[in-house]
């Protein structure tokens, strides 16, 4: 989200109230993580609001360090939503998914405008190669990617 907001509060609730519009139209499963370590409790807080899983990291852990966390305890595989680098790595090296913010603001986009029946992501052309020969297969990473992106 960053942090240049007049209110904070108020940018994450409209963030909340967003993805539980999309929930509603995918039914996933989704949680998100706030910082809480400058003005937060001395313990991890968690809640729920639409259907959304919301955690706000303890007083002195940031929320990076509750994503890796989540992310490394390998139950599952996980699509993660963040343009941070650092996460987005740790996503990738623990057999997870990551997706850049952006990306999935087209997606939230794209959501509101169509029923949960006709949902349609991204056109496959948009992700075709520029490249020719045999460079015009996708990574592994990219094609867990677009997997990923088909199911958002």
């Amino acid at each position: 989200m960053g942090i240049h907001h007049k209110d904070l509060e108020a940018e994450r609730q409209r963030l909340v109230e967003k993805l539980a519009e999309y929930r509603k139209i995918k039914g996933h499963e989704i949680t998100v993580v706030f910082d809480g370590w400058k003005s937060g409790s001395g313990e991890e807080n968690q809640s729920v609001a639409g259907g959304v899983r919301i955690i706000y990291s303890r007083l002195g852990e940031k929320a990076d360090s509750v994503i890796k966390r989540i992310i490394s305890s390998g139950k599952r595989q996980w699509i993660l939503i963040s343009s941070d680098r650092e996460i987005t790595d740790h996503a990738w090296r623990c057999g997870s998914v990551a997706v850049s913010s952006e990306e999935f603001q087209n997606v939230l986009e794209r959501s509101g405008r169509v029923d949960s029946g006709d949902f349609e992501l991204l056109e496959e052309e948009e992700y075709e190669s520029e490249k020719k020969g045999s460079s015009r297969k996708l990574s592994k990473k990219e094609k867990a990617k677009r997997r990923a992106m088909n199911k958002l």
